[in-house]
């Protein structure tokens, strides 16, 4: 794996988020925060975990801190959520931006809930960070669906169609 390759799997990540987050912008405040089912319960409390998992990922592998776990509660609106997403997404990139192939290899020691102390080379980590906001993306679109809302498609495949039209 290379910086390049990391740096397409965030951008896609993004890519899929706006995609998502115009459909979601068109919900309710009542249909934000209705607990439909999931994990988490609410397409909010879905997408605050979604924020918080990226931003630890990314700070344990020496990005900006994160302060404590984030919590549903502290973001009543979408727009609150989108603000902070618009945040953290900058610190990814700001990051990524720094990191060499090499950077990849060096091994970030974490602890994960009753799992204990874990060592990890930092690509892997970054790896498992993008690839959790796909496992969650599907959740989002899911509750999407059970609130009767399309969520349209985000697979990656689309993503490099766009990208690919663009260029030409």
């Amino acid at each position: 794996m290379t910086v390049e390759d990391l740096r397409r799997r965030y951008d896609y990540n993004y890519w899929a988020n706006r995609k998502l987050f115009d459909v979601i912008a068109q919900l309710t405040p009542e249909q934000f925060t209705r607990n439909v089912a999931g994990s988490y319960g609410s397409v909010r409390s879905t997408l605050v975990h979604m924020l918080s998992a990226e931003w630890g990922w990314i700070a344990r592998c020496g990005g900006p801190a994160r302060p404590a776990q984030l919590k549903a509660d502290d973001y009543p609106t979408f727009e609150s959520v989108l603000e902070q997403w618009t945040l953290v997404e900058a610190y990814a990139r700001e990051f990524l931006g720094t990191l060499t192939d090499d950077d990849l290899q060096r091994v970030i020691e974490f602890t994960l809930g009753p799992t204990g102390t874990r060592l990890m080379p930092m690509g892997e980590l970054l790896q498992h960070g993008s690839t959790h906001g796909v496992h969650h993306r599907g959740q989002v679109a899911l509750l999407l669906r059970m609130l009767g809302v399309a969520p349209g498609n985000v697979d990656l495949l689309f993503y490099d169609i766009e990208r690919r039209a663009a260029v030409v």
